[in-house]
């Protein structure tokens, strides 16, 4: 039996849906959410950010609903051993309803390449079309690693 279907808040690169669609072949629903107590930094030499615990901070994003095991696993590669998948509560922005779903949170709490605040409209503007290539790179590449099991 299929475990039930997962909660994912997105900060960064995946509230692109182009990226998200090469990632899981889909858009998932999705609702705008608020994640409080952290902050979303910009990361030196990368154009993806990172978000930590930071007090009276707030993160802004989009969570994402019925993600399967299949896309969380995806996702959890995707985001590489840099990132730790927590839970979280966060709160959505058109109900104030709270709900939990996972988060990926930065590894290095004292990371020196963290600065200032990551901005998602200026990421599409300069880097949106380079990184779905990134990512259909990155696709092919898993896929040639995993072999393809019926769903």
């Amino acid at each position: 039996m299929a475990a039930a279907p997962h909660l994912v808040f997105v900060y960064g690169t995946l509230m692109a849906e182009e990226v998200v669609r090469v990632l899981i072949g889909r858009a998932p629903s999705s609702s705008p959410a608020v994640l409080p107590d952290h902050q979303r930094f910009s990361i030196k030499g990368r154009v993806y950010p990172a978000i930590l615990p930071v007090d009276g901070k707030e993160v802004s994003g989009k969570v994402f609903k019925g993600i399967t095991d299949r896309e969380l696993n995806v996702l959890d590669i995707f985001e590489d051993e840099e990132y730790v998948r927590r839970t979280v509560e966060i709160s959505l922005t058109d109900s104030s309803e709270k709900l939990l779903a996972y988060a990926y949170i930065w590894g290095n709490q004292d990371d020196p390449d963290l600065y200032g605040e990551w901005n998602f409209e200026e990421w599409k503007k300069v880097h949106l079309e380079g990184y779905v290539r990134m990512t259909t790179e990155f696709m092919e590449e898993l896929e040639q690693l995993e072999p393809k099991t019926q769903t």
